[in-house]
């Protein structure tokens, strides 16, 4: 049986509330689950003691059995010092994509001539003037 400690959800429409749970990672989200860990509630301040309750030992304990946490458990445990967690890079993330650059492209061409077509006229005023 695949094991994952990740967070179920509860509370009511735009007021989340999150258990953390040990659960198998077929059963559904809001499903059957083994053993509750603690709980997460994201609608208190970052600095709230109450914000994140985890139950380390047990954390620890289920950690050994082989069970997977999720993203975002993973960097609770990692606070809690439970479990270190590896520091991910993706340096394409703010790049845009390839239809974004493609636009600022055209832009950019459009703009240009844009200015050669503001310049051109300017110019020849003046060459006819001095003929």
């Amino acid at each position: 049986m695949a094991l994952s400690i990740r967070l179920s959800r509860g509370g009511s429409k735009k007021r989340p509330y999150y258990r953390i749970v040990v659960a198998d990672s077929r059963s559904p989200r809001d499903g059957r689950f083994i053993e509750r860990l603690g709980s997460y509630n994201p609608l208190l301040g970052k600095e709230d003691e109450k914000r994140v309750v985890l139950d380390a030992e047990r954390a620890k304990h289920w950690l050994s059995n082989g069970a997977q946490p999720t993203d975002r458990v993973a960097r609770f445990l990692d606070a809690a010092g439970v479990k270190e967690r590896a520091q991910r890079n993706n340096p394409k993330k703010a790049e845009p994509g390839e239809k974004a650059k493609e636009r600022a492209e055209e832009r950019a061409a459009k703009a240009a001539e844009a200015a050669e077509a503001a310049n051109a006229p300017a110019e020849t005023p003046a060459e006819t003037a001095d003929a």
